[in-house]
């Protein structure tokens, strides 16, 4: 294998440094590639800095050339952009599906092959398969608890036929191992949270400086106001933390949940009920739809769904609509589907591909949350 070049796209993390490890022992020719994609200058909450001295003590102990390219306007272009569109529509999006299509295996794997890559690899935990005719397959990852195959939804098998995913094989627990054995100095780095590339900041304090906050009434179902919150881009259906409401006169000790957002009105909906009508749902609909081989299911098919990440496996049926849309159902009732996320189809531990949650029909009354009405 030593004439095959990977091109490994290395974070500085433990994940990607073990990837390295498993490429390098299986005779790759190893070459890899940092990305920067946000401009750090005066950010004291961006770790790209600390992220590139981690990923080249990584390079220098396994002896492996590094490479590193600056992404900074198509992220923010791309996706970044997008990310505040989709707040602005009061709707909560997941940039993390979207910079995967478009950084990761957009515009890095474009640069692998610039580089001379044969294979383009990184540290997810997922795997690739293959079906019947020999094509590639997203596969989930073996550690079901670290599973990445749903932001990856959005990747054609084009991009498969030529990716490696060294840990998807492994538990976490087992890629920890790995870098204690190998001497690797991010061995007990912590896993990185928070929006793509961007990392761990308080969320509203980032977001003010983009999108200008705007206050309104925080209602129950009866329209009786009862708080003021900071702005609908703040909350997401079914949140129960961050309201600051308690102490309402005949309201009792019960806590209140987001139900919906009137983006009209600028009026956040809450309820004091979990599994509230407004917030259970079996029907829902989808924009256009990514599917890994381009192609969906023939007509109405089975299918298990996710609609939020780390969410189990939900029995559903799909029907794929004239405009590329789909018209879902779940076989029990969903709590908090909310649009703007992902909708991920699976058949076992095969990602069929995904799509963008646009309307919700809610138990409640049929109430139909914006989007909903024409696809559902």
């Amino acid at each position: 294998m030593s004439s095959q070049r990977v091109v490994l796209a290395i974070s500085g993390g433990v994940d990607s440094a073990v990837a390295a490890v498993l490429l390098k022992d299986a005779g790759y020719d190893v070459h890899a590639l940092f990305m920067h994609v946000w401009d750090d200058d005066e950010d004291a909450y961006c770790t790209a800095a600390q992220d590139l001295q981690d990923a080249r003590r990584v390079c220098d102990d396994l002896s492996l050339p590094l490479h590193t390219v600056h992404f900074v306007e198509t992220y923010r272009e791309r996706v970044f952009e997008h990310f505040l569109a989709e707040l602005r529509a009061g709707r909560t999006p997941n940039p993390d599906v979207l910079c995967n299509r478009e950084i990761k295996f957009g515009a890095c794997f474009a640069h692998a092959r610039r580089l001379g890559a044969d294979l383009f690899a990184t540290g997810h935990y997922a795997r690739i398969g293959r079906d019947s005719d020999g094509h590639p397959t997203l596969l989930r990852a073996v550690d079901g608890a670290k599973d990445q195959s749903y932001f990856l939804h959005m990747v054609a098998a084009s991009s498969f036929a030529h990716t490696l995913f060294p840990i998807g094989e492994l538990q976490k627990t087992a890629v920890r191992r790995m870098a204690v054995a190998r001497g690797l100095a991010v061995h007990d780095k912590r896993d990185s949270t928070g929006i793509c590339f961007i990392g761990e900041r308080p969320f509203a304090e980032f977001l003010a400086g983009y999108l200008p906050a705007q206050p309104g009434p925080i209602e129950t179902v009866a329209g009786l106001r009862i708080g003021t919150h900071r702005g609908l881009m703040y909350y997401t259906l079914g949140q129960r933390q961050g309201l600051e409401l308690g102490g309402i006169k005949g309201a009792g000790e019960a806590p209140w949940y987001v139900a919906r957002k009137d983006l009209a009105r600028n009026v956040l909906v809450v309820v004091q009920d979990a599994a509230h009508g407004l917030l259970m749902s079996r029907r829902f609909a989808t924009a256009q739809a990514s599917w890994i081989h381009g192609v969906p299911p023939a007509g109405e098919f089975r299918a298990t769904v996710r609609t939020r990440y780390r969410q189990p496996d939900q029995p559903c049926t799909v029907t794929v609509l004239a405009d590329g849309g789909c018209a879902v159902e779940t076989d029990d009732p969903q709590r908090a589907v909310t649009p703007g996320q992902s909708a991920v189809f699976y058949r076992g531990d095969v990602c069929l591909g995904g799509a963008v949650i646009t309307g919700v029909e809610t138990l409640t009354r049929g109430d139909v949350l914006p989007g909903a009405a024409a696809a559902v």
